[in-house]
């Protein structure tokens, strides 16, 4: 498993007229990705350790191989997984192989890395810019949903596309959409 998170946008607390604001200013994301599996992406208040260990801990089970980057609020996961491996891309580091080759139970170890994180962030972005362009904050969540719902049901993983699109179908189920319409 492994866990980012990464600055999009400016929040509602931007000052306006600044064309690109500091990361005091930015919305903060926060994506847990399974290997060869699913992704799921939580708009946070900051990248503070209190708020992303509990929402890592509230997602992740114990037995898990945790990745990581180096960011200090990932500091305290070693205690609650099975692992915690961090790369250092302060010092250009993107990939480490493990000492160890294996776990004691036999199976192998996987390589140490944030890549595939870095990847749905890549997917997300390009996205977000070139697809939908404007994002207010009050509905980042509905476009990361729209995005891990993507990457978790992708034709990697066998999801064919009559598959996705029932999938689709089947969230709408017990759910009302009302219009508002202009009065007279």
């Amino acid at each position: 498993m492994e866990s980012d998170e990464t600055f999009i946008g400016k929040n509602e607390f931007a000052p306006k007229g600044r064309k690109k604001p500091g990361v005091a200013f930015r919305n903060v994301v926060l994506t847990l990705v399974e290997r060869g599996g699913s992704a799921r992406s939580f708009h946070i208040d900051s990248h503070k350790l209190a708020e992303v260990t509990e929402i890592v801990r509230a997602n992740v089970h114990h037995e898990t191989a945790m990745n990581t980057d180096e960011g200090s609020w990932y500091n305290e996961l070693g205690e609650h997984f099975a692992s915690h491996d961090t790369v250092n891309h302060g010092h250009d580091e993107y990939v480490r192989y493990p000492n160890v080759v294996s776990f004691p139970d036999g199976e192998p170890r996987p390589i140490i890395t944030t890549n595939t994180v870095e990847g749905f962030y890549s997917i997300f972005k390009r996205g977000m810019k070139g697809v939908y362009q404007h994002c207010k904050e009050k509905h980042l969540h509905r476009y990361l949903s729209e995005f891990d719902f993507r990457y978790s049901n992708r034709i990697a993983l066998g999801v064919n596309d009559i598959e996705r699109a029932e999938r689709a179908l089947k969230g709408i189920v017990g759910k009302r959409l009302k219009y508002k319409t202009a009065h007279h």
